[in-house]
């Protein structure tokens, strides 16, 4: 019976290792910076994230039946709960939507969910959101309330029918109900499932970092839904992986509307979480930061993409109140350039992880983005002395 036992839980761990898709690390890529325990946004206590993911169909596009390759994403700051946190935001290039900033700049508050999905979903995401506030009581009760739900998005219909407007209320409830704390799922899911990146496929990535500041540890965490960027940029750990791979596994484009994809186009979403104690203008300077992080990989911020970032405090959970005054923490403007040093090093590692995790896909009348092939990334990386 011993024996057995230990047989079952070996068959039963080598399955649950075998489930889990590869990150960049787990091929030797290098990257700068302590992590936390998990290499993700939800290393930022109280981050909850969720996804649903919608893939049916293949062959020739109809319109309204499929191919179907998309989904929605749901970022909780602090749980399912309302307990507004300090945030602010920033764009690139402003070639795409992030709804409820202007509110977010002028109250210096996130009172709302993050939800990511594709271009043409924003509207249906956005309403859902409302009404499961209402049907949870989001407001605690309050008779009267006015919100304005973050949603984000970026153009998946290379691969998907987008013009199908297949994410329904449903997808968005379950995004919500699947969010929860530890180990985000990375690649072809949620909002990110057919999604592009530098040439290959891409979708959700997370990374972290930690980082210490008057002895005291910070966590920041990052998520984003990467579809950006041209080929011939792709740069891994200092390699120009994208020139090393130019005739590896193009994209194929079968029939419109992919004859009218511009190299480069697309857009990036990007969610930065942290716990140390930072103030909306802070935040705004945080946001700044990420551009840096997607240049590296080759970003540029392209006409035809849009690239929109939003960065918030889990810190001060008592600072939003509507009839009296607060007393809040802030650290120091001189104290706070390890925070922008992580916030770049966790964009590029969260970049890379969603290109890793993600797998090839086939999508509407046979186009396809292929997965980077990991052997020959790391016969690359080999030749330029990156790894062993």
């Amino acid at each position: 019976m011993k024996k057995f036992t230990i047989l079952l839980l070996l068959i039963i761990s080598a399955t649950f290792l075998y489930s889990q898709k590869p990150r960049a690390r787990d091929l030797g890529v290098p990257f700068r910076g302590k992590t936390g325990p998990l290499n993700a946004i939800t290393d930022v206590k109280g981050v909850e994230v969720g996804h649903s993911t919608i893939i049916s169909g293949s062959g020739e596009n109809i319109v309204g039946k499929g191919p179907v390759r998309t989904g929605v994403t749901a970022i909780f700051p602090r749980g399912k709960k309302f307990s507004p946190v300090y945030a602010n935001w920033y764009s690139l290039n402003g070639n795409g939507e992030m709804t409820g900033t202007t509110w977010v700049t002028e109250s210096g508050f996130l009172e709302t969910p993050i939800m990511i999905t594709n271009t043409n979903s924003v509207g249906v995401v956005r309403d859902a959101v409302l009404k499961w506030y209402v049907d949870v009581d989001w407001y605690n009760k309050e008779s009267w309330w006015y919100t304005y739900p973050v949603v984000a998005e970026t153009y998946d219909g290379f691969l998907n029918d987008i013009y199908g407007f297949h994410v329904k209320e449903k997808h968005v409830l379950e995004a919500i109900s699947n969010a929860s704390t530890g180990k985000v799922q990375e690649g072809n899911v949620g909002g990110g499932t057919g999604m592009m990146c530098l040439g290959f496929k891409g979708g959700i990535g997370t990374s972290s970092r930690v980082v210490n500041i008057l002895n005291t540890e910070y966590t920041l965490g990052v998520l984003v839904q990467a579809n950006f960027g041209s080929k011939r940029n792709l740069s891994i750990a200092g390699v120009p992986v994208g020139l090393e791979l130019r005739d590896t596994l193009n994209y194929e484009f079968k029939a419109p509307p992919s004859s009218y994809r511009k190299d480069g186009d697309g857009s990036i979403i990007v969610v930065v979480a942290t716990d140390a104690p930072l103030l909306p203008h802070q935040l705004k300077r945080i946001a700044h930061r990420v551009p840096l992080g997607i240049g590296i990989v080759g970003g540029r911020g392209s006409n035809g993409s849009g690239d929109i970032f939003i960065a918030f405090s889990t810190a001060n959970e008592n600072a939003f109140n509507r009839d009296a005054t607060t007393t809040v923490q802030s650290l120091p403007n001189d104290l706070i350039t390890p925070l922008f040093d992580a916030t770049a090093q966790a964009v590029e590692e969260a970049i890379i992880n969603a290109m890793i995790a993600a797998e090839t896909m086939e999508g509407i009348h046979g186009n396809k983005a292929h997965a980077i092939p990991h052997d020959l990334l790391k016969e690359v990386l080999r030749k330029y002395k990156r790894i062993d």
